[in-house]
């Protein structure tokens, strides 16, 4: 489902069912915003990683997946998981959907998500990221105004799958989908998006951090990101 976007010892994980699920939102925390959903593209073919899963590469105690599920649940009132192996993730209490669109790539992901998200908008994030951080989401979602699309620039390039989609923009996936579009930079230009610029990133909190993406064994060595097989 979600192709790569960017050109550039095994330890036991949560040890029973109840440890597996994300915990609820305490009731004195607010969201980041009632009008976003949470959107997570747990797919692809994982290639440049040896075939291991990089949603369940493991960061401390946790796998990147309970992590950003965790963070997410906390950020916003739905959240919504896009794989094609649904059955890795019956453990968690979270809506899971497949695509539409099978093997089309993350414009694909988002699209599926889309038909399940109850709000305005979505946050969309892949399963590449093991230290996303709450601070950069906060800073797109605080940019909410009259756009379809909330798009932050890194290292030159775009990050489309750390990035704010208008709901309303499922019926125009599907149009491009069909049309033979697959990556999101080239649905973009039919979007009123706002790009928000590296040099305004670099100054949020934790921009450096969740950024920093590991589709490698030797990243996720860099980074003391533990691999399972």
């Amino acid at each position: 489902m979600i192709a790569a976007h960017r050109s550039r010892g095994n330890c036991p994980i949560a040890k029973s069912n109840a440890e597996m699920v994300a915990p609820q939102r305490r009731e004195d925390e607010a969201w980041l915003s009632s009008e976003v959903a949470g959107v997570i593209l747990a797919g692809g073919q994982n290639r440049r990683m040896g075939g291991a899963d990089k949603a369940f590469l493991v960061v401390g105690a946790q796998t990147v997946f309970q992590r950003t599920l965790q963070l997410l649940q906390r950020s916003f009132p739905q959240v919504v998981v896009v794989s094609n192996r649904p059955e890795k993730y019956r453990n968690f209490e979270v809506q899971v959907t497949a695509d539409e669109f099978p093997a089309q790539g993350p414009l694909a992901g988002i699209h599926a998500a889309l038909r399940l998200v109850r709000y305005p908008y979505a946050f969309v994030v892949a399963c590449d990221m093991p230290f996303l951080r709450i601070e950069p989401i906060a800073f797109l979602v605080h940019r909410l105004g009259t756009h379809e699309a909330i798009i932050p620039c890194w290292q030159g390039d775009i990050e489309p799958l750390h990035a704010l989609y208008a709901t309303a923009l499922r019926e125009r996936m599907g149009d491009a989908l069909h049309a033979g579009t697959r990556a999101i930079r080239d649905f973009l230009p039919s979007v009123r998006a706002q790009y928000v610029d590296e040099a305004v990133m670099s100054g949020v909190e934790g921009a450096e951090e969740s950024f920093r993406n590991v589709n490698t064994p030797e990243e996720a060595a860099r980074f003391a990101v533990r691999v399972q097989r």
